[in-house]
């Protein structure tokens, strides 16, 4: 493990693997590096430095301490972490739960955790997606995952949109990620990845905050999709095997 991953550089640079774990496979609050090409990663850092990806949220601090503390990463900080996170392989992390009904719930430390004793709620158009073991999830515990509960339905609904465009709202995803969807070429891989942080970044994308050069070739797929459809997208995509 490189240094800058498991130390990172003071008083700028955080250990990488303290929000992206060692494993690579992340939080919902930020992203699932594990097995992403390496000139994909050095791009989006540099995206990030030129401030071409940003959140649509302003206050969203994972997006934030990458702007203004990681992209002060020197070039071979991150090309070593890239080739680090590239050479690890993505392990199914997150179990996908469809339901009516979902467990009332708060955030903390940026995630959906359920609050004690507080009943059930129906899930609306959302994804709950809420560590399977707090403490340890809290302690960077890497072979502690995540439940994502989605709306009943959207796995199908979801599957329709990936595969066929569904009657040309979108276009197939397999033409850039991949037969499987677990990338192809400098694409990057979507099947079993946080469907929370797929809902932002197809958000993103489609209001600009974020427009690097992988984003402008998903402008045209996601210009017409809702946000039902989104919730649909990264429902199905997380439940696929990586």
């Amino acid at each position: 493990m490189p240094d800058v991953v498991a130390h990172g550089r003071k008083p700028d640079v955080f250990a990488c693997g303290y929000c992206h774990l060692p494993n690579g496979q992340g939080r919902p609050e930020n992203s699932s590096l594990a097995g992403l090409p390496v000139d994909y990663i050095v791009q989006q850092m540099a995206d990030f430095r030129s401030g071409v990806r940003k959140s649509s949220e302003p206050r969203h601090l994972p997006t934030a301490y990458m702007i203004n503390n990681e992209s002060k990463a020197n070039e071979q900080e991150i090309r070593s972490a890239a080739q680090y996170f590239s050479s690890l392989n993505p392990q199914r992390w997150i179990q996908v739960v469809e339901t009516k009904t979902v467990g009332k719930t708060h955030v903390a430390r940026w995630m959906l955790v359920f609050s004690n004793a507080a009943g059930v709620e129906p899930i609306g158009l959302r994804i709950v997606e809420t560590p399977e073991n707090l403490e340890r999830t809290e302690l960077r515990d890497d072979a502690s995952g995540f439940i994502a509960y989605v709306p009943e339905g959207s796995i199908k609904k979801g599957e329709s949109l990936v595969k066929t465009g569904d009657s040309g709202k979108t276009v197939p995803c397999a033409g850039c990620h991949g037969a499987s969807f677990k990338g192809a070429g400098n694409a990057p891989p979507i099947a079993g990845r946080s469907p929370s942080y797929v809902v932002r970044q197809l958000y993103d994308i489609q209001n600009g905050s974020r427009a690097g050069v992988a984003a402008q070739l998903m402008q045209a797929p996601v210009a017409k999709l809702t946000v039902s459809d989104m919730v649909s997208i990264a429902a199905y995509t997380a439940s696929l095997p990586p």
